[in-house]
C-alpha cells in the first residue's frame, strides 16, 4: 500500500500518524505508478479534489485486470431536520459550500467517460456524538472552509456555535452520516 498526497501539511499528518506507510507526493489526476501495477485505487475523501475525465482514466491505467477503483466520502445525513438547517444556512453565506451537491453521482460521472467498468454503488449511515466544539472544529477543516478567510470563517463558526445550541443544549452534538460508496472493477 502506498498513499498518494499532494500537499505537504497534510503529507506531514499522515506520515505522523501512519510513520510506516509508504507516501509519495503527487496529484490523484497524474499517479506516479507502473501502468497495471495496483489491485486497488481509492480516493475515498478527496475524490472532489480531482478531475473525475482525469483521475478515472489514470487510475484504470494503474490497475491490474479486474483491479478496482474505490471512492467513499461521508456526507452528512440530510434526513435530520437540524442538518438541513445547517446545509441552508452554509449555503447562504459559504462560497462553494458543497458546489457539486451532497449526493455526487460517481457511477453517472464514471459511467459517461465510456471506459471498460462494471461499476457498482451503495451506502451506510451511521452516527457519532462529538462535542460541539469538535463538530465545529471539524466543520473548519473542510475544502469549503479552508477556502474562506480567517475572519469570515471564524464569523460564520461563531454563529453557528450559537444556533447548534437551540438543538444541542448540553453541547453534544449526534452527527447522522451517510457514507456513498461506488466501486468501479477494471474488465
Amino acid at each position: 500500500m502506498t498513499a498518494v498526497e499532494p500537499g505537504a501539511g497534510m503529507a506531514a499528518q499522515l506520515r505522523a500518524g501512519l510513520p510506516g506507510l509508504p507516501l509519495v507526493q503527487a496529484d490523484g489526476n497524474e499517479l506516479p505508478f507502473a501502468p497495471g501495477s495496483a489491485d486497488l485505487v481509492t480516493y475515498a475523501q478527496a475524490w472532489h479534489w480531482t478531475d473525475p475525465a482525469r483521475s478515472v482514466p489514470e487510475a484504470i491505467r494503474v490497475l491490474r485486470a479486474r483491479g478496482a477503483l474505490a471512492l467513499w466520502w461521508n456526507v452528512p445525513d440530510r434526513d435530520a431536520g437540524w442538518v438541513q438547517a445547517q446545509a441552508g444556512r452554509f449555503r447562504d453565506r459559504v462560497t462553494g459550500y458543497h458546489r457539486f451537491g451532497l449526493a455526487h453521482s460517481s457511477t453517472s460521472i464514471i459511467e459517461a467517460l465510456g471506459l471498460p467498468l462494471r461499476v457498482m454503488e451503495d451506502e451506510v449511515r451511521w452516527t457519532r456524538r462529538v462535542s460541539l466544539d469538535d463538530h465545529l472544529a471539524n466543520l473548519g477543516t473542510h475544502s469549503y472552509f479552508a477556502l474562506l478567510g480567517q475572519e469570515e470563517r471564524a464569523e460564520i463558526l461563531a454563529d453557528e456555535r450559537a444556533e447548534l445550541l437551540k438543538v444541542f443544549p448540553d453541547g453534544i452534538v449526534d452527527e447522522p452520516y451517510r457514507v456513498d460508496v461506488t466501486v468501479a472493477v477494471r474488465g
